[in-house]
């Protein structure tokens, strides 16, 4: 069973908080897939009335900035050991290669690190501990946290919506395409049908006139023998 169709199982305001909440824990550090809930949220509200694209973008947003706050404390108190720890558990995601690189950046860049790190996998999960760590100025972490995270939620959620939308649409109108070439096509062969019956029924009627022709013609024999 995809996302997609567990998302439509459950209310709407389940949805909306579940993305939130999905959101928020992968940004507190924890490997979850937030983008693919988020994404499957706005692709279903897409086709489904009940669901609106407001409130799905909206709680992505404030799971992404408070999930990063919380991370950002965790990351201030933790430190070094956290990451130690984290990478024995999640070598895929904090493994060494990948603080190291988180880091660079991190030191390289950074407001706008925090900030581009919400639209990059592993910096999304990384980028609110590793600030913490790195012991960066909060009020400037959590601007760039917080318009990072409204832009790569909203943003994600009105492209992947009206992606949804236009395609909606063009394949309910494929949909009458097909069924008026299908009518048309049914026309097509009702005519050329009843146009081979009707090439077919003058010859029986030639054959049933000339076996009539025989039959006359034989009669007066018949009677000659019977005159006889």
């Amino acid at each position: 069973m995809s996302i997609e169709h567990w998302l439509e199982a459950i209310p709407p305001i389940s949805v909306y908080l579940l993305v939130g909440l999905v959101v928020m824990i992968e940004s507190l550090g924890i490997p979850l897939p937030g983008e693919i809930v988020l994404v499957s949220a706005a692709l279903l509200a897409s086709s489904h009335s009940g669901l609106n694209p407001l409130w799905i973008g909206g709680l992505a947003s404030a799971g992404a900035i408070i999930g990063d706050s919380i991370g950002y404390l965790i990351g201030r108190k933790g430190g070094k050991r956290l990451f130690d720890w984290a990478g024995r558990k999640f070598p895929k995601h904090f493994g060494p290669e990948h603080v190291a690189n988180a880091e660079r950046m991190f030191h390289k860049r950074g407001m706008w690190a925090v900030f581009f790190g919400r639209f990059v996998a592993v910096l999304r999960i990384l980028a609110g501990p590793l600030a913490g760590s790195l012991n960066m100025h909060y009020p400037r972490f959590l601007i760039a946290n917080a318009l990072g995270g409204i832009v790569w939620a909203g943003g994600t959620t009105a492209l992947i919506y009206y992606l949804g939308v236009v395609a909606d649409k063009w394949l309910k109108g494929f949909q009458w395409a097909a069924l008026a070439v299908a009518l048309v096509l049914g026309v097509v062969i009702a005519f050329v049908l009843k146009k081979r019956m009707g090439r077919a029924h003058p010859d029986n009627s030639g054959s049933s006139g000339t076996s009539g022709s025989s039959d006359a013609e034989t009669d007066p024999a018949t009677k000659d023998d019977a005159v006889a």
